[in-house]
């Protein structure tokens, strides 16, 4: 029996009905260059993504409310407020090729096909809007290792009706975001959130507890909105890096807005330490994307398939390998390393790696 509550409130259910209703979502937000719109309009033709409300009844939620409980929950933790020996670095990566893209997300819109803006997929090779925990599991993925048969993906990067894929494996870091690094246990089976909103507008994404240095190119850093122009050179890419919530609540894989379950690191007052808020208590890894588009030059018809550059978001779904998860997660962020995708920081060659030269388990 769920002892969650069946319904947001009651302004926030409405919020999101009428935003449907009004197809807000993709082009949400005109540009002041009519030619780019002009290019938007003609690429984007999905209105979808408007981050409203579950409905859709899937093998991992069969009433549809859109609350995923955790079972078992975890229950009777508090935020951890100790300081351990200070190491700048705890994390390790997750080096990921694109797979695909495809108008789904099966988190916003599961078992609706083509009801989403253009999404560009990592990791798992199957990941489509009928996506389930049992189906990712265990399945074919572009990580470097095989157990990570996760899903990760954003909406679609264009240059007018060019789409522009990432190139090679792109780093998604898994990283501490409280201070003590010691308290950060792996992420649940079947874990889910987004990142961001595409609705977002501008000032909005500039102050995002995840924004890092904005869209970057060459010299240009901290851009809200794609550069006007890039250096054209063979060596410069158009970068991204955005951060994901590291505190769970320990009751839902998901929930309705796919986001009320995770929350951001809060200061401990009188310290610059970061913890977990009271009520998300379990301190997770950090993800944080870190991904660059082959792209330069005039970025005049650069936009993404969820419009303008503000409106980044991308997407978690966890369907790690358990025992390899937290084996990278003990050895590398609880540890206190700076690791690659085995598992292994080169600083420290004495602590070994986690996974083989095949970047499996032993």
């Amino acid at each position: 029996m769920r002892s969650s509550p069946k319904r947001l409130p009651a302004l926030l259910l409405g919020t999101a009905l009428l935003a449907g209703a009004l197809g807000f979502g993709t082009l949400a937000r005109a540009t002041s260059d009519s030619d780019r719109e002009a290019s938007v309009a003609a690429v984007v033709a999905h209105t979808g993504h408007t981050m409203a409300l579950s409905t859709q009844a899937s093998a991992d939620d069969p009433d549809g409310d859109g609350y995923i409980p955790a079972v078992p929950q975890v229950t009777g933790v508090t935020p951890s407020t100790a300081n351990p020996p200070s190491r700048y670095f705890h994390e390790f990566q997750a080096n990921c090729s694109v797979t695909h893209t495809a108008p789904d997300d099966p988190i916003v819109y599961p078992g609706q096909p083509g009801k989403s803006h253009d999404h560009t997929f990592m990791g798992n090779t199957s990941t489509n809007a009928g996506s389930t925990t049992a189906s990712l599991y265990g399945g074919a993925t572009t990580c470097k290792a095989p157990a990570d048969a996760s899903g990760y993906w954003m909406p679609s990067l264009y240059k007018g009706d060019q789409r522009i894929l990432p190139t090679g494996p792109q780093t998604i870091y898994y990283k501490s975001g409280v201070t003590d690094y010691t308290s950060v246990r792996p992420f649940p089976k079947g874990l889910r959130f987004v990142v961001g909103d595409p609705m977002q507008s501008a000032d909005a994404f500039r102050h995002h507890r995840g924004f890092v240095e904005g869209w970057e190119c060459g010299d240009s850093y901290f851009n809200t909105d794609f550069p006007a122009s890039c250096p054209d050179r063979a060596d410069v890419q158009l970068n991204i890096r955005f951060q994901a919530p590291s505190c769970w609540d320990g009751k839902y894989l998901d929930t309705p807005d796919h986001k009320s379950h995770m929350a951001y690191p809060v200061v401990k007052p009188g310290t610059n330490d970061n913890m977990c808020p009271a009520d998300h208590p379990v301190a997770v890894p950090m993800i944080e994307f870190k991904m660059a588009f082959p792209v330069n030059g005039d970025m005049s018809q650069v936009h993404l398939a969820s419009g303008r550059g503000y409106s980044f978001h991308y997407d978690f779904f966890n369907a790690w390998e358990e025992r390899t998860l937290k084996a990278m997660v003990d050895h590398c962020i609880v540890g206190g390393l700076q690791c690659d995708a085995r598992g292994y920081d080169q600083t420290h060659p004495e602590a070994g790696a986690t996974l083989g030269q095949d970047y499996r388990l032993p």
